[in-house]
Formats: structure tokens, sequence, C-alpha cells
């Protein structure tokens, strides 16, 4: 899920997040009949969660120079997107519950359907606000309840399935950076591109809705779970790994187009170079954990992502550039499934509030990651926060290592 949100007090407050989730996730076998229906939808709405936010990523340098935003005001601007996640997600599961994943799923991404052309096209900050947030809120939303959903096919199937879920939402990032970038430099104006995208994004959802869930409990637990031990740390590493991943999303035209001096319309393909390294390593990830083990994945993927963002902030060349977004994504690939995985294995907390409360902190460092470096590229320059992640990734690395949750 596959943007960038919050910010200053979210990473203050994220151990103590309040969130609600199911007591139990159902596995209704007679609702589950056709459970290749339900893996294919539940797929289909993680490629179209990917594509939604690389499309947004491709359109973030046009709304800078359409609206006259400098840095500062762009990174405030974005974390519209993280304060209107942020204010949806901890109704996602309360949501999911009273009226089943499907229709909060095919209702949020009408609403996200409905941002987009103002995204597109409008000059002034208060219709850009508005829609940013309402995006936001829908994006969070869904975010958590196709979450909730794969753990649900997940545990039906009896068998791992989460990183091919979210290797779904990288390809999802690539066709749309690749499909808004291709209609951008053929000469499409942003509006034009944008309705073609997300039209065609929204003609999936329409075909694979109906094969989603119809319910997301079978019954509500507590109103709210507090997340606590180790959750709180696979939730903070998840975190740090979704902010780097929402900085690239939403910094890295920008930073190609004013670092670099590469064309607006082809500052896109940084992103896309991370997101195709990043979806080639998820088809990977399965053997490479067996092989090195949760702890070693973790660990040299935050040394791979920190060595990427060097080479990115600190040598002036747009191949080199180019690369190190690539190196990037292929360092950040299997982290976070492998957090998800730590988070069904761990026994502070029971995995059916774990993971939930998992996707909530992480989504909250991906919202954070924009906005942050809009802050800090403001005080110093796009390169400092560029090295900054670098330093946070290299935490997530040393971090790794403390998990003990696998081998």
């Amino acid at each position: 899920m596959g943007l960038a949100f919050a910010r200053r007090q979210a990473p203050r407050y994220a151990a103590v997040l309040l969130l609600r989730v199911p007591a139990a996730m159902p596995i209704d076998r007679s609702t589950l009949p056709h459970s290749h229906g339900a893996r294919a939808s539940t797929s289909a709405l993680f490629f179209v969660t990917g594509a939604v936010v690389a499309a947004w990523g491709v359109l973030v340098p046009f709304v800078r120079m359409r609206a006259h935003l400098d840095h500062k005001t762009l990174g405030a601007l974005l974390l519209c997107v993280g304060l209107g996640a942020l204010a949806g997600m901890p109704a996602s599961g309360l949501l999911a519950a009273r009226f089943g994943c499907r229709a909060v799923v095919a209702a949020a991404m009408a609403v996200v359907a409905a941002a987009f052309p103002v995204l597109a096209s409008a000059r002034a900050l208060p219709p850009l606000v508005i829609a940013l947030g309402l995006m936001g809120a829908a994006l969070g939303i869904a975010n958590c309840v196709v979450n909730i959903q794969a753990v649900i096919v997940e545990q039906a199937a009896r068998r791992p399935m989460m990183s091919g879920f979210h290797g779904f939402f990288s390809m999802g990032g690539i066709a749309g950076a690749v499909v808004m970038g291709g209609l951008l430099s053929l000469g499409a104006s942003p509006l034009t591109a944008d309705l073609l995208t997300i039209g065609g994004l929204m003609l999936v959802v329409v075909a694979f809705v109906a094969g989603m869930l119809p319910f997301g409990a079978d019954h509500p637990g507590p109103a709210f779970v507090i997340p606590h031990g180790i959750v709180i740390l696979i939730g903070a590493l998840c975190a740090v790994a979704f902010l780097t991943e929402g900085a690239v999303l939403d910094w890295s035209g920008v930073f190609l187009n004013t670092r670099r001096g590469l064309d607006a319309r082809h500052a896109g393909v940084g992103y896309a170079l991370f997101a195709i390294a990043m979806t080639l390593g998820r088809l990977c990830g399965n053997r490479l954990v067996t092989r090195l083990g949760m702890r070693r994945v973790v660990a040299l993927g935050g040394i791979v992502a920190a060595a990427g963002l060097l080479l990115v902030a600190l040598i002036p060349s747009v191949p080199v550039s180019l690369a190190g977004f690539a190196l990037t994504g292929a360092g950040c690939a299997n982290i976070v499934p492998v957090l998800y995985s730590a988070a069904g294995r761990q026994t502070a907390m029971p995995g059916h509030a774990a993971v939930p409360a998992v996707t909530t902190l992480g989504s909250a460092g991906e919202l954070l990651g924009p906005a942050l470096v809009g802050f800090v590229a403001q005080g110093t320059s796009l390169d400092a926060a560029l090295v900054l992640l670098a330093g946070g990734m290299a935490g997530v690395g040393l971090c790794g290592r403390l998990l003990r949750v696998g081998h």
C-alpha cells in the first residue's frame, strides 16, 4: 500500500496508537467455497492500491509547479494526506466488521476516484487540501481493510501468502508509474493522463470487487487495542520502511527534476525503477528468507537500502541516482513482508490484533515520509533529507537483528 502522510506528532505517539480490530479473524468456510476468487480479488485490490499510490507520485511535480509551491508548502500539503489517513485508519476495523471488506473497499475507491481529477487540475490550495485529505482517508481505510482481508484469506488457505499480495502492490506501483509517466511523455495533460489511468483502475475494482469478502469479522472484540511488546518494535521498523517508500514515491520525481535536471515528464522513472527492483526482490523473497533467515533478510535489506539512498544523495549523476533508487527498492523489498510474518509469529499479542496494529503503524510511517522530507529539505536540502532516510534504513538493518520470532 502501497504514499506519505502525517508528521511530527505521529512518530511520538505511534507506540500507543489506538486502533480498532476484530476479536478474531473469521474463517467462514461456507462463505469461502471459492477461495481462488477471494485470492484473486485480494491480489487485484493490492494491485490497484499500489497503482493509485504510484499515479499520485507521478503527479506531485506537476502539482508543485502548477500551484507554485516551495518545498515547505509542498511538505505541508502532503501532510494533509497523512492526517486524512491517520483519521481514517483507526475506523477501518470497525467499518470492516460492520459493513464487510467488500463494501468498505468499494466505497473508499470511489472516493479516491473522485479526488484524483481535482489533484490533476486544481491550482489553489483549498481544493488541493480537501482532495488530499479525502484521498488520504480513503486510501488509509482501503489499505487496512485489504490487509485484513489478506489475513483472513491467508488463514483460510493455511499457507503463507502475504508476500505475494504485497508483490501485487509493487506490480501495481510499476504499472501506475509507467502508465502515468508514459501518457505524460506522449504529450497528454496531467488531467487527461489522470482520467485514463484512474478510469482503468476503477474498471479493475468493478471487475474484482464482487469476489471480495462480504464480512470483516464474525463479532467485534474490544473497542481498542494498544500495541505492546515486540509488536511495537515490529511496527516501528515497518514505519521506517514505509516512510522510506513514501518518501521515494513523492520526492523522487521532484529530486530528479530539481537536483538532477531531469525533465518533469520523465522524472517518474526513478520511482518506476524503485518499484521494479522491489517487485523482483519480492518474487525471490520466500527463497531468500528460507536461505538466510528472517533477521538476516531485514538486516541486509536495511543496509542495501541505505546504500542506495546515499548513492542518490551524494553523487550528482542522473544514471547513478536512478541506480540508487533501484538499489533502495531492492533493499526495501522483503523487509515489510518479513515483518508481517514476524507479527504473525510473535506471542506478545494475538496475531489478529498484531497484524492490523503493524499495518496501521507502518502506514503512519509511509504517510509521514514526504512531509518529513519536505520540512528537512526546506531547512537544508533534499540531499540532506535523503541522507537522513539512509540513516533510518541503516537503523532498521541493525534493529532487525533484535527480532526473535523466527530464525
